[in-house]
């Protein structure tokens, strides 16, 4: 037969106790130590939100100084910019007179450097006796050609030419290709003076490629 396990629930030479305390005693003694740990559990949270409140409360002041700094150095670049408002009206009138400038001059057209290189593609013994221009101005649109195959433009420009002899038109109008600005050019009337010599009207046309555009920058500068 195998030996009998000893029971470990019997314990043998235990110091005997009993409590002679009614029950009521044990339950009051509970009862004091949840209280106690309610209390320390709301001091806690008393301590966390002291210390949120402090937070919140150092964070706002900082804040506040912030814009309280922030406020009186816009109110310093206030007070220095008041110093230069008649530099800035200086500035507006010069910005509103180059935009000025630019429209007005937009539809420039240099004639006299013009009218000398048309005089430069014609024959040495020809010049120019007369000379009549219609251009086009930046308040009022130049009148278009109504036929299909004839060139937009911006100014007409009508030459009276004066030749010793008989003149060859044609090869006028094929030297004035080469002119800035060409559109197109048609002969009108020749005629014979009693000297022998001939005066040609020559009806040519210029589009926006002849503009000078020398107040296109309004910066102010040229081109």
């Amino acid at each position: 037969m195998s030996r009998a396990e000893p029971d470990d629930g019997l314990m043998l030479g235990g110091e005997p106790r009993i409590n002679l305390l009614p029950p009521e005693v044990t339950r009051q003694a509970r009862t004091r130590e949840l209280r106690k740990k309610l209390v320390v559990a709301t001091a806690g949270v008393l301590v966390v939100v002291v210390l949120g409140i402090g937070g919140a409360f150092w964070h706002s002041t900082m804040s506040a100084a912030r814009l309280a700094s922030a406020q009186a150095h816009t109110a310093e670049l206030l007070t220095e910019q008041t110093k230069y408002v008649k530099v800035r009206q200086v500035q507006t009138e010069v910005d509103t007179a180059l935009a000025a400038r630019g429209v007005g001059g937009w539809t420039e057209v240099d004639w006299k450097a013009y009218l000398q290189a048309v005089r430069a593609v014609l024959p040495p013994d020809v010049g120019i006796d007369a000379v009549a221009i219609d251009s086009t101005s930046p308040f009022a649109a130049f009148v278009q050609p109504t036929a299909a195959l004839q060139s937009p433009r911006v100014a007409t420009l009508s030459i009276t030419v004066a030749s010793p002899g008989l003149p060859s038109v044609p090869q006028w109008l094929d030297a004035m290709h080469t002119l800035p600005g060409f559109a197109d050019a048609v002969p009108g009337s020749i005629t014979k003076k009693d000297d022998g010599s001939y005066l040609v009207v020559v009806t040519m046309h210029i589009n926006a490629g002849a503009f000078s555009g020398r107040f296109s920058d309004i910066t102010g500068g040229t081109k």
